[in-house]
């Protein structure tokens, strides 16, 4: 089942509408990782709200996702994990260690808002002090 991926902006949205098979999520993978060079995307977010279950290879999935896309210059934001999916990753200890996460849409929105804008003072400081 392909995953949509939507271009919101500076960003690419994945929003997960059903459990995945290992090769669905090996594609929105390599989808998202092909999209944010195409688009020049500075974050991406990955909705996993519909999701009632998170295996291991679905995690370490959303961690490449993460972390190849921050070697491509894109923050990522994983929303929408359930009550009951934190408990069991937290159980069957699953992490998503160095990965951004947020409560829903909205809060993933301005979380990589606040990421740009921080990015932008960054630079600016290097541009006046060079």
């Amino acid at each position: 089942m392909e995953v949509p991926i939507l271009k919101q902006g500076l960003y690419l949205i994945a929003s997960i509408q059903s459990a995945l098979t290992d090769a669905d999520l090996s594609a929105l993978r390599e989808a998202l990782i092909e999209r944010v060079g195409k688009y020049r995307a500075r974050g991406v977010i990955v909705d996993v709200t519909a999701l009632d279950v998170m295996d291991s290879f679905a995690v370490r999935t959303l961690r490449d996702i993460a972390h190849m896309a921050r070697l491509r210059g894109a923050e990522t934001v994983i929303v929408g994990i359930q009550p009951e999916v934190a408990f069991a990753m937290v159980q069957l200890g699953l992490t998503l260690k160095g990965v951004s996460t947020a409560l829903d849409l909205e809060e993933g929105l301005a979380y990589l808002d606040r990421q740009g804008q921080e990015r932008l003072e960054r630079v600016r400081g290097r541009v006046t002090r060079g």
